[in-house]
């Protein structure tokens, strides 16, 4: 249940940011100045009814590992002096490698022990690596960086990773996409902690869409290539000359040297996707490229993928990439910013 904007407890909301090794920095302070945005905004609708002696509505504290053993220590905080009783904590996107296990499983203990005093945990791209290690994401649905999924799927198999999605509120674990990502789950806390009418005046002031993006606007399609079948491999290479136009199961088949049946079971098994599913996300990939780059109708681009319908196409287009391809044009068209 979302928290609405009331008195705060003594001292204010604390938000613990975790700077991990490899973590984003430009994450970590443009989260400490949203929730600052916010704390003015929120002081401007309350007035002087600060939580304890002018402390803020929200407070901001940083955390990084010590030198030594496996506690925690605070480097910085918006509130000093104050207790620390983190009611949520962020792990931060990285721009390196995704957190390696020992590093993982050396935080991993401190995040349970604050979460099971009650903290929220929310994870930005390869933070929910981070998030993952602890156990809590086992049998939940959670997101990362569309192109980290299947890294994070191979290495905790039990959570039930989906790139498409760009937030996953579960209530006590949050997950957000990729790299800005950030901003997305910044807004998502101040609406828990301050409101609605906060958060919309944060993302006012700041410029920043305050709801309605999934991360699969924004993925390309990253065929898996790296999965040993050379009889299948050999259909997807084909498949991506011809752009999956006009092909046909039969002739798939016939290009792998296999039986229906056998082509397709190895075809899904290799691709994770149906042959059909395959094919459509390629020519939805074409689309984009002259839905972004070009100038032509939607009817024209629609028949240059292989669609003679353009009502299929936008309907396929749409199950794709849960946009319209006017809508997707008008987003992220380049001749529409030139």
């Amino acid at each position: 249940m979302t928290k609405r904007m009331g008195k705060p407890p003594a001292g204010g909301s604390e938000i613990a940011l975790l700077l991990y090794p490899g973590a984003q920095l430009a994450a970590v302070h443009g989260l400490t100045d949203l929730f600052a945005v916010s704390d003015r905004l929120a002081m401007a609708r309350i007035g002087t009814d600060r939580p304890q002696d002018g402390a803020p509505f929200l407070r901001v504290s940083h955390w990084q590992p010590a030198a030594e053993g496996t506690g925690m220590i605070c480097v910085f905080d918006t509130s000093p002096g104050q207790p620390h009783h983190p009611v949520i904590i962020v792990l931060p996107p990285s721009l390196g490698e995704t957190p390696p296990p020992e590093m993982t499983r050396r935080l991993a203990g401190w995040l349970k022990a604050q979460h099971k005093a009650g903290a929220i945990l929310g994870s930005i791209c390869a933070g929910a690596f981070l998030l993952a290690e602890t156990g809590l994401l086992d049998g939940r649905t959670a997101t990362t960086h569309w192109n980290l999924t299947e890294a994070l799927q191979a290495r905790f198999p039990a959570v039930k990773v989906d790139g498409d999605k760009l937030i996953i509120d579960d209530g006590d674990v949050i997950t957000a996409g990729g790299l800005m990502a950030w901003t997305d789950l910044g807004l998502k806390l101040v609406d828990r902690l301050l409101g609605p009418t906060v958060m919309i005046e944060t993302a006012r002031f700041l410029l920043v869409d305050p709801s309605g993006r999934e991360q699969r606007f924004y993925s390309s399609f990253s065929p898996k290539l790296h999965h040993g079948d050379a009889a299948i491999l050999k259909v997807q290479h084909w498949l991506q000359a011809e752009g999956g136009r006009d092909v046909t199961l039969a002739a798939m088949a016939a290009r792998a040297g296999l039986e229906p049946r056998t082509f397709l079971r190895r075809f899904v098994k290799a691709t994770g996707l149906r042959p059909t599913e395959y094919c459509q996300t390629l020519r939805i990939g074409k689309a984009r490229e002259r839905l972004e780059f070009g100038n032509q109708t939607i009817e024209q681009i629609a028949w240059e993928v292989g669609y003679e319908d353009p009502g299929a196409f936008r309907k396929v287009f749409w199950k794709v990439m849960g946009l319209t391809p006017g809508e997707y044009r008008r987003r992220f068209s380049v001749r529409a910013v030139c």
